[in-house]
């Protein structure tokens, strides 16, 4: 029997928190809930898109406190986006909970330093390119079985 082990070389150390992902999904559906007149309660929240309701809250507050939904307080309280699903990008999401895509270092000393700053700032560009061309209304399936396939 031979087993292959992929070299740690090939391995990409990009990726996607949880907590980023959780705030996605549950945008993504109080854009489904969007002009609907009602308010997105943080238990439908955390049951549909199946989050934690205390790592829900922190979220959401998060995204209230960078202005992406809008609270209300009391019994008939609830969430809401603060503007339209085509209005608020993946970009937008990961700037307010994670920050920049990539943080540099700041040490851009030696003989390549000065270059690879360069580069490492193209692909972020590239990045905050693409992830403002992915807006709320582009992560909702417009019928219920429709799917998407990356």
């Amino acid at each position: 029997m031979r087993c292959t082990v992929r070299p740690s070389y090939l391995t990409y150390p990009v990726k996607i928190s949880v907590k980023v992902d959780y705030a996605c999904r549950v945008l993504a559906e109080m854009a489904r809930m969007h002009g609907s007149g009602q308010l997105a309660q943080i238990d439908h929240l955390a049951k549909i898109e199946a989050v934690p309701t205390n790592f829900l809250a922190q979220i959401l507050g998060e995204l209230r406190n960078g202005g992406l939904i809008t609270s209300k307080r009391g019994i008939q309280g609830g969430y809401a986006l603060a503007r339209s699903p085509e209005q608020i990008s993946l970009h937008d999401i990961m700037r307010i909970i994670e920050g920049d895509f990539i943080e540099l270092s700041g040490n851009h000393a030696g003989q390549s330093g000065r270059r690879m700053k360069e580069i490492w700032n193209e692909l972020r560009a590239a990045l905050d390119d693409k992830a403002k061309s992915y807006t709320l209304d582009t992560f909702i399936a417009r019928q219920a079985g429709e799917m998407y396939h990356i």
